[in-house]
Order: C-alpha cells, then structure tokens, then sequence
C-alpha cells in the first residue's frame, strides 16, 4: 500500500473518531465530524511519527488544535456568517469553550493516530523506504555553522544539486538545531517555550550528514577540517573536502572589558536565555524574603548593555515579564522593581530610522524601563555596575548584547581579514586566492554592490548571501560564470514590549499593535517547520488566557553564567 494512502486511511478513523469530541463542543455533529475527518487525514499525511512516541504525538495534535480553532472559529466562522473575526479579548474569551474541544479533538486524534499507527505497522509492517543509490562522490561540500547562514547555505546546495550523486554535503555544527533567534527573547521572558524555536537539523537537511562537533582547525593546504575531541569522539576527527563554506557566525566582544565579562550574562544562545528567565525567577525568589530595602532593590534590578535589536527587544520582554511576576511575590512593592537600558547613543534602535526609535523609547518608558544613553559600559563586579561617565548602578544581574566580533577561528587561517575580524570576500562570496573557500555571514565582509558599504552581520542578508552562495558552488563546480550578491534590504522590524513593535518596511513606517501584528505574521512564516509553527502560535494564544510560566527549568547555580 502506498504509504500516503495507508496514512489518509489512518488519518480518517482516527479524525472521524476524534470528531465526536469536536461535534460536542460545536453543537453540530455533522460539522464536528466533517472538520475531524479531513484534519485527521492532513494531520497523518503530514506527521510521520516513530513506533511508541505517544507522548509526543498527543502534544504536537493538541498544539495544531490551536490555528485550526483560529482559522475556524475565529475567522472563518464570523466570515462566512457576514461578520467581523473577533480579535478582542472578550470576543475570544466567548470562544474558549470550543478551544478546549478543539484541544480535546487533536489530543485523542494524536492518541488514536499513533496507536492506529503502531498496529498497521504490525499487521502490514513498517512504510516501505526507497533504498540509498551507492554514489561515487567526486565533490565534497563542507558548510561550518549551523545558524542562519550556514543551514540555508546546505539547504540550497541540496536544491541546486537535486540528487546528483557525485555530490556530498556536510554541514558541521555545535548543536544539532537550527535556532531562530528573533524569538530568542520571547524565550528570556518566558512567553515561548525555548525548544519551540529550534528546529532539528536532520528533519530539515535530507541529503547533508550533519556532524556535531567544534571546528578545532582548519588546514587549507591539505583540505582538511579537523574537529575537536569530545564525549562522543575522543580522538579529532578530520573531515576532508573539495568546497569549504565559512558560516561559523560571531561571539560576544567585550571590548577588553574582563570583569564585565566574568559577571554578565550572554545572549546570544537557547541557552542564554533559559539562564537568564531562571536568573531573573531566582532574583524574585531571593527579594521576596528579603527584609532590606535596599539589597531588595539591587537584587531586582536588570541590566542590558547594548540598545540595538537585541538589546530592546530582550528589555521590553524582560519588563513584561518582571512587572507580571509581581502577582506572586507580595513582599516585593512595584517601584523596587527596575530594567535598565544601557546604550552609548543618544537613540536606541539605530537599525531604524530615529523617530521610530523614539517612539519605542517612549513606550517603553511608559512601562517602567529605564533608559541611560549616551553611556558605556566601565566596569563591573557582583552587585554593582559601573557606567561612564561617573555612574554606579547596584544590580544583581548584567546582560551584555552590546557588541560581537566574528568567530576567532578565523584568526588562524591565512587569509584576508577586516579590522572587525570578518573575512574579506569577492562580490560572489569567494574568499580571493583561495580557491573552493567561501564565506557568509556574521563571519565575512561581504561587499554590497548596491550600496558600496559591507553588507550588515544580519540574518535578512545572511539568508540571501547563502542563496547566492549556493548557487555559484553549483556553477564553479559545473565551470559556469559566478554571480555577484545583490540584495537590497526589504525593511526591519523590532518588537519592544507588550503589544508594542516598531517596522520600516520599504521606506514605509509602522508602530503600536498594528506593528506588533506585523512581526509576529513575518516571523512566524519564516519559523523553519509547519511543527514548530504550530507550537509557537499555541504559545501565543495560551498568552492570551494563562499569565507567564514562572518555573525554573533548570538546576541554576553561578557556575551556569557562562
């Protein structure tokens, strides 16, 4: 049987099932049935679930309740009955009833398609699978880096080169997700759950080996990558290759700045900000049975250094978050509770035009951030920040996004670099004088034909770089023309709070909840994996009824700074 037939099989018992679930909760059996049968049937032919993995199975079902509850309830319902969908708070709080039968339906629909599942599979045996094609490789592609550069970059290569069998891919990264990092401060304020924006990368490469490891050294005259030992490796490992793609991205750059370094937090990993959403629940915990006003006030106050995207959008979150928790603390009175910005200009988000900075400045002030501008960062030690000119802020926790430099490893190669450390590179990404080298990214300067500067260390650039990227390795390899990167920006965006974002699109400015609005519908399209879009907008809509989850997730000590 083929298998998407033996799946929409599956999918329509276990929906057709499920639905009576969802005929009570609509009051419209028909209906109710209908809508459960076909959600079953593109829920199976979508989701390949492994033999047993019930657990997972109820969840990821019960998450796609969500959208299906939006897009039916709320906006196709009224739609179809000539009225407005109902975004106000009230109008869906009169549909909750049917989110929860909604949620009902795709937790027995995940239930019964994985116990359907597991029986066909015992009764028919598994789903048949196309053997491997033995290949005779003749170019071998390694990518460094497992961020937005680099998974775009392997992820093109395998469109460019289709199923060509002389080809391999290898894609060497730290972490065995793709993280998406506009949604890293949703995660540092508790409103996404932090797997929720990293996708897997073997679910999303499907001819590239992905090999987790450290890039310990890169030998260009032998053509080697040699990867450090670890747990699952105790000698080095060395990957040979013919094309050598340079996505390894950049670190924090504290500028000299040792005991800021020591004391403050990063933020630039999945796990930067489970420490910092832990660190701020511990500061809560701590200030609430202390009896002293003015340790209190130490321990709750935050800083951020650094007033550009990343900065304030983790400020406004953190904000949010703080001012929220103080329903469960009843010891700790509102004002004691402080965000600081620190930036060193006179306006935060230079990416955006200043006016726009302005008003997210406002907004945020509005909410209780406080702004120091025009200051930098002098020195630190626990409990005390100090800022230039003369300033001394008591605080119990620092969070550095105030500057980056690409990864030192480039340091060892022989080959050109920037003032900033970055790799120079020709117009079609090619590293000069070294032929098969490549490089992308936060890593590289990339000259912009457009503008005559260097293209800005930003995702939006490094996505169309790896496209072009992709597509000059396929033409160096077949012996076509290469072609320069172009790419002129499409605007940027930036959320600061709650309901509160700031957009430049195309020359046109946007502000308030409509901007809001905005950012979430653009980045949640580009979220890699319907999955995890699934999961993120069920976060999202949870936010709309249940305050923010306040548990630490993990075991927190001083030793989880760094």
């Amino acid at each position: 049987m083929h298998p998407y037939l033996r799946r929409g099989l599956i999918g329509l018992l276990a929906g057709g099932i499920s639905g009576s679930v969802l005929a009570a909760a609509l009051g419209n059996p028909a209906l109710g049935l209908l809508l459960g049968a076909l959600a079953g049937i593109a829920y199976l032919a979508a989701f390949r679930r492994p033999p047993g993995a019930y657990a997972d199975s109820i969840m990821t079902a019960a998450a796609l309740g969500v959208p299906l509850w939006l897009l039916c309830q709320v906006i196709g319902g009224p739609l179809l009955a000539g009225q407005a969908p109902q975004w106000t708070a009230e109008g869906l709080r009169t549909l909750f009833p049917v989110l929860v039968g909604w949620l009902g339906y795709g937790a027995l629909l995940g239930l019964l398609g994985q116990a359907l599942s597991d029986l066909a599979q015992r009764v028919l045996g598994p789903e048949p699978v196309a053997a491997p094609r033995p290949r005779a490789i003749m170019t071998r592609i390694v990518v460094l880096g497992g961020g937005f550069a680099g998974v775009t970059t392997a992820e093109h290569l395998e469109h460019e080169f289709g199923a060509d069998p002389a080809v391999s891919f290898t894609l060497v990264s730290d972490t065995n997700a793709l993280l998406f990092t506009p949604m890293l401060a949703e995660v540092a304020a508790s409103s996404l759950e932090p797997t929720h924006i990293s996708n897997p990368l073997r679910t999303t490469l499907r001819r590239t080996d992905v090999v987790r490891g450290t890039v310990a050294e890169i030998d260009l005259a032998q053509r080697w990558v040699i990867l450090a030992p670890d747990d699952r490796s105790p000698r080095p490992r060395a990957i040979p290759f013919d094309h050598l793609v340079l996505a390894l991205g950049a670190v924090s750059n504290y500028r000299g700045l040792k005991n800021v370094e020591a004391v403050s937090y990063d933020f630039k990993s999945l796990l930067d900000a489970i420490r910092i959403r832990n660190h701020v629940i511990d500061m809560f915990e701590r200030a609430d049975q202390e009896p002293d006003g003015a340790v209190r006030r130490s321990l709750l106050t935050f800083v951020v250094a650094g007033g550009g995207f990343a900065g304030a959008e983790l400020a406004g979150g953190l904000n949010d978050f703080a001012r929220g928790m103080l329903a469960y603390y009843p010891n700790i009175p509102p004002p004691e509770v402080q965000i600081v910005l620190v930036h060193s200009g006179d306006h935060i988000l230079p990416e955006l035009s200043e006016s726009l900075g302005a008003y997210a400045r406002a907004r945020m002030e509005h909410r209780g951030v406080t702004f120091k501008l025009n200051r930098r960062l002098a020195d630190a030690a626990p409990g005390l920040v100090r800022l230039s000119p003369d300033e001394e802020i008591p605080a119990h926790t620092l969070i550095w996004t105030a500057g980056t430099a690409p990864n030192p490893l480039l340091a060892t190669l022989p080959i050109e670099r920037d003032k900033r450390g970055a790799v120079v590179v020709e117009s079609t990404l090619a590293v000069p004088g070294q032929p098969g080298l490549w490089a992308l990214g936060d890593c590289a300067a990339v000259p912009d034909v457009v503008t005559g500067k260097t293209c800005p260390p930003t995702a939006q650039y490094a996505l169309r770089e790896a496209y072009r990227l992709a597509a000059n390795i396929h033409a160096s390899v077949h012996g076509q023309p290469l072609k320069p990167f172009k790419f002129s920006v499409i605007g940027v965006l930036a959320v600061v709070g709650h309901h509160t974002a700031c957009a430049e699109v195309k020359g046109l400015h946007f502000s308030g909840l409509f901007a809001w609005f905005l950012w979430r519908g653009i980045y949640l399209s580009k979220l890699p994996g319907l999955e995890r879009k699934v999961r993120v907008l069920a976060d999202w809509v949870i936010e709309l009824f249940f305050p923010r989850d306040i548990v630490q997730t993990i075991d927190f000590g001083g030793s989880e700074r760094k």
